[in-house]
């Protein structure tokens, strides 16, 4: 029985604010561009130094998907059998968590007496089980109320220690995999969906829509009321989205070309776009219908510039490919079929989408040039808006025994992420120092191995090894160890960074 799981109910996102020496060599094009000091030879060469100066970086966690301690205090339970740390009722009329609210500023404390900046997500998907009971949870334009009066108790507690919020992470998958295809909790959608999917009733086309208007509008009353937080002034809210890339499925082709634009505007239109004309794209609005439901005057007005940084999460790309007649059947509504496209990893020439190696997840292509095109495609699309890269990381499988325990030589041994993290911060380079795309921040994903939602504990993240057999011991990883060598080389003498002086061969 139980509230909001407090700040860590999402991400816990931990800013390593690493400062750098070096000098930027003059003013960028516009107020907003940023200044990078010098540009590397070779992307082996790349550090924190190339960066601009005031630049974040860091890593992320989610507090269901590591916290543990599940029977202790008076936690209360949410739609992933997790327990939430503030309103064990679900309202805070029915209670506050004295327990909960101690750990988290004891937590916030020590991040900032350790010169670590914590940002804090207010949703990252479990909803209290008790309001799902009560009224359906985020199928409920109820649940708008409850979410601001939680966000209210959050900044007020949290403040003046926290300046970055995320008031919802990946609402995209929050609607579509746990209303539309359900895959996630709650696990709603229709019968027609998926044989393999057992889902718990919905229906499939239309659920969907609902909570993303009610994610939206739930959204916004948080930001009014951060806004009006005094404690909060000098801080900054927006939303993570979690869009992949799409490539065209057959190259300079008009029509396929066409899909690739509605793919992106089903898939991060649909949750942008209201932030900033508080309205949904119009390709959505003439595909779905009536089914797509409509904003008052009041809400669209809040929703219009409801940001202060754009928070992007960044994974994988793939192809658009437009769907043909023979696959579409508008008895059987879905999102993906409204889209009008399936996603395919090869395109009509047989080739692939990036890499993606034995040992990853499904899905989890490499394509370090997504990473660019989309923040690119945000600056152009949006005004340039700020951006913060919340989530961006890479999901193996490590090879197991015949118990299915992973040795600690095989979960340190991780090239392939330390492959995708060098391609995607040279990536990230290439969009803020190129492109002058206005990135603030970025943060991996994860810092350490941890419950990966529907893939259990099989799939890994983290730069730091987890022994689930042993303890719970952490390890670093061969990624992590390029990552932190990545940051500490940031520490230059601007005076030895020049143009013909690679980075690796600078000072300390």
């Amino acid at each position: 029985m139980a509230m909001w799981k407090f700040p860590l109910m999402g991400l816990l996102l931990l800013l390593t604010i690493i400062g750098s020496p070096t000098t930027a060599e003059g003013p960028g094009e516009s107020a907003n561009e940023p200044v990078c000091p010098v540009m590397p030879k070779e992307e082996d060469t790349l550090n924190r130094a190339f960066f601009p100066k005031d630049f974040l970086f860091g890593t992320a966690t989610a507090s269901y998907q590591v916290e543990g301690g599940v029977y202790e205090t008076n936690r209360g339970r949410s739609m992933w059998d997790v327990y939430c740390m503030k309103y064990p009722n679900g309202k805070r009329e029915r209670g506050v968590s004295k327990d909960g609210i101690r750990f988290y500023h004891d937590l916030i404390d020590e991040l900032n007496n350790n010169g670590i900046a914590p940002s804090v997500t207010i949703f990252h998907w479990d909803i209290p089980q008790i309001l799902e009971d009560e009224y359906g949870g985020f199928l409920s334009e109820k649940i708008v109320k409850d979410f601001r009066d939680y966000a209210e108790y959050l900044f007020d507690e949290f403040g003046g220690k926290v300046k970055n919020w995320i008031t919802i992470n990946e609402p995209w998958v929050y609607a579509h995999a746990g209303y539309d295809v359900g895959k996630k909790a709650p696990g709603r959608c229709s019968s027609y969906v998926d044989k393999e999917v057992e889902c718990l009733g919905g229906s499939s086309g239309n659920e969907a829509y609902n909570v993303t208007h009610n994610l939206l509008n739930a959204h916004a009353e948080a930001v009014e009321a951060f806004r009006n937080c005094e404690k909060c002034k000098g801080g900054k809210i927006g939303i993570a989205h979690c869009p992949l890339w799409f490539e065209s499925y057959i190259k300079d082709n008009e029509v396929e070309d066409e899909a690739a634009k509605r793919a992106l505007e089903f898939m991060l239109g649909w949750h942008m776009d209201p932030t900033t004309t508080g309205d949904y794209p119009e390709t959505m609005k003439k595909i779905v219908g009536k089914r797509l439901p409509e904003f008052t005057p009041e809400q669209s007005e809040k929703l219009k510039g409801s940001f202060d940084f754009v928070g992007l999460n960044y994974y994988v790309s793939k192809f658009p490919k437009n769907l043909t007649s023979d696959k579409r059947d508008e008895n059987k509504p879905r999102w993906l079929q409204d889209s009008g496209i399936e996603w395919t990893e090869k395109n009509e020439a047989d080739y692939a989408i990036g890499s993606r190696p034995d040992n990853a997840m499904k899905d989890m292509s490499i394509y370090s040039r997504g990473l660019k095109s989309i923040l690119k495609h945000i600056k152009d699309r949006y005004g340039n808006p700020e951006i913060m890269i919340m989530e961006n990381g890479y999901g193996d499988m490590p090879h197991a025994d015949i118990d299915g325990n992973v040795h600690v030589t095989n979960g340190t041994d991780d090239p392939n992420r330390k492959f995708y993290l060098q391609r995607h911060l040279f990536s990230l380079y290439e969009a803020v120092c190129v492109e002058k795309v206005n990135v603030k921040g970025y943060f991996v994903w994860s810092l350490l191995d941890n419950f990966e939602w529907q893939a259990g504990y099989k799939v890994r993240f983290g730069l730091y090894f987890v022994d689930y057999k042993n303890n719970l011991t952490r390890h670093l990883k061969k990624s992590g160890e390029f990552y932190r060598d990545f940051l500490s080389k940031g520490v230059l003498d601007p005076a030895k960074v020049k143009n013909d002086i690679p980075a690796t061969k600078t000072e300390l």
